[in-house]
C-alpha cells in the first residue's frame, strides 16, 4: 500500500444525533452530526411523529370522519343478443 495517500482514521469518532443521542463509532470523520438515527426514527423506535402546519392533519381526519360510506353502484344486466335482434325487426 502507498503511505500518505489514506485519510486518517479516527476510531473512536463522535457521532451526535439531533434527538441528542451520542455513539461512538470509527470513521475518517472526528465529529459526525446526524438528523436522524435509530433511537429517534419512527421505524425503528415504533413512534409516529405528525409535523402538523396550520392543522392540517385535523382537518383530514375530521373530513374522513364526516364521509359517507359511498355504496357500490349495480351493473346493469346486458339482454341477450338474440332478444335485441328479434326487437328491432
Amino acid at each position: 500500500m502507498k503511505k500518505e495517500i489514506h485519510p486518517k482514521y479516527f476510531p473512536n469518532a463522535q457521532v451526535t444525533c439531533a434527538c441528542g443521542k451520542k455513539y461512538v463509532i470509527g470513521s475518517t470523520k472526528e465529529v459526525i452530526e446526524v438528523e436522524i438515527c435509530s433511537a429517534c426514527h419512527p421505524f425503528y423506535s415504533g413512534t409516529e411523529k405528525t409535523l402538523d402546519t396550520a392543522g392540517r392533519v385535523e382537518k383530514f381526519k375530521q373530513r374522513k370522519a364526516a364521509a359517507k360510506p359511498v355504496a357500490p353502484k349495480a351493473k346493469k344486466e346486458a339482454a341477450p343478443a338474440k332478444e335485441v335482434a328479434a326487437e328491432a325487426k
